[in-house]
């Protein structure tokens, strides 16, 4: 019995530590959406961070360095992605799908003219990651039936950057839903129009979305690349840009419905893993990519037909123009 209980911690902690980009990404487009900016181009903007904070480690040695840049690419693209929606009033769809495929033809030719590996960046190690954080008492706790091993192992042993996004989701709810500064964001995605007449500048408030959703998915990029891995490798964010707009759209742009949504998606992707290679009763072993595969399904059928009606903000996705 304690076996499979043991194999259950472990499956969830592998569910913790896959989730964490995936919630990050997912508040970053909660914010942009919420001010009535599609960003399609999360995928594209966690690839872009995750090799820039991984470059960046590799050559000065500092995980809060590539933190840094990872951030400082994010706030790059999202600039990118304003001044076409917003100034230019461009598609907004079209502007996120261009930033996806310049973060990946460029990471992939910065990581061969730079390191020559292939599109790698070097392996990190030492101060140039997040290392995992022992919270008090753990070692101790461990081996005390069922307690010691959920405190131990599930709770304990995460790095920095996850406890950090676990703590965006309650400061994320009480932003956008008890805060003046909230308030002016949600009216912006829905009405932008009465906002304006008020004397609030719509542009100014959709910039400032796009700069907290750039910092959020900045840090979800640093830790695809710095904190969850040893470096950075061609297509590393592996669609979860698009999965964590999924999941925006299944939790029906609310934070606490996005972490659980979020979770969802983590322990679907570590059961995965844990699949590869079992035999099952009549059926043999299933095929790596069959395996594989099964995540990004369940974003299909679940949008295909299990979320119910889904309303997005009135004005995402349209440009305002101020009435002179």
């Amino acid at each position: 019995m304690m076996g499979y209980y043991t194999d259950l911690i472990l499956i969830l902690d592998s569910t913790v530590r896959l989730a964490i980009p995936l919630i990050l990404a997912c508040l970053a487009g909660l914010y942009s959406e919420r001010a009535g900016i599609v960003d399609i181009g999360l995928e594209g903007k966690l690839l872009g961070s995750a090799f820039g904070a991984a470059a960046t480690a590799a050559v000065t040695g500092s995980a809060w360095l590539g933190l840094l840049a990872g951030v400082g690419v994010a706030l790059g693209m999202s600039a990118i992605h304003g001044i076409a929606s917003i100034n230019l009033k461009g598609n907004q769809t079209i502007s996120g799908v261009a930033l996806n495929f310049l973060a990946a033809g460029l990471t992939t030719f910065l990581g061969q003219s730079w390191f020559h590996r292939g599109g790698f960046t070097p392996q990190l190690s030492g101060d140039q990651r997040f290392g995992p954080i022992t919270l008090p008492f753990a070692p101790e706790l461990a081996n005390v039936p069922v307690i010691g091993g959920l405190y131990s192992e599930l709770i304990s042993g995460h790095n920095i950057l996850a406890y950090a996004a676990f703590i965006a989701v309650p400061v994320t709810a009480w932003v956008l839903f008890s805060t003046r500064f909230g308030l002016r964001l949600r009216a912006v995605g829905e009405n932008p129009k009465a906002l304006d007449t008020a004397g609030i500048s719509v542009t100014r408030l959709r910039y400032q979305a796009l700069i907290i959703t750039a910092v959020l998915v900045g840090v979800g990029g640093t830790y695809l690349s710095i904190a969850q891995s040893a470096g950075f490798n061609n297509n590393m964010s592996a669609g979860r840009g698009y999965i964590a707009l999924a999941a925006l759209i299944f939790a029906k742009w609310k934070p606490w419905p996005a972490l659980a949504t979020c979770l969802l998606f983590g322990f679907l992707d570590a059961l995965q893993f844990r699949l590869q290679g079992v035999q099952f009763p009549y059926i043999g072993e299933v095929p790596v990519q069959a395996i594989q595969v099964l995540p990004y399904l369940l974003t299909i059928i679940l949008l295909a037909g299990f979320i119910g009606r889904a309303v997005a903000p009135k004005a995402s996705g349209i440009p305002y123009t101020k009435e002179r």
